[in-house]
């Protein structure tokens, strides 16, 4: 697997900021990533006033070079709604998964963007 993280600072930004990345990943992000090929899992993160994150694993490094690729031509609209480029776009290696006692069952769907808190 291969991973990305895309983060913006939120520094100096209000509610009005957080609450308008929420309603974009729950009404547009989200669905364009669920079911993309070569996406393994997608977590958007978020500390408001802090930071916020997409963090990727992809199946191969070539989806992960394609997707880095398409973000210097079409740029995210988090960029649009934060008001600047992200400040990190890192590519990593992913050295071990472990799956919790939880599992994955009916995560997607699931955060603060579509009003869950678990």
């Amino acid at each position: 697997m291969y991973g990305l993280i895309t983060r913006w600072s939120l520094e100096g930004t209000g509610h009005e900021v957080s609450d308008r990345l929420r309603d974009y990943v729950r009404d547009e992000s989200q669905p364009r990533f669920t079911g993309r090929a070569g996406l393994i899992e997608k977590i958007w993160t978020m500390r408001p006033g802090g930071f916020f994150a997409g963090n990727y694993l992809w199946a191969t490094e070539q989806a992960r070079s394609e997707f880095v690729a398409s973000l210097a031509t079409t740029p995210s609209k988090v960029t649009e709604i934060v008001g600047h480029a992200p400040d990190v776009v890192e590519e990593f290696e992913v050295v071990a998964v472990a799956e919790g006692g939880e599992g994955m069952t009916g995560i997607t769907a699931r955060g603060t963007a579509f009003g869950s808190t678990v």
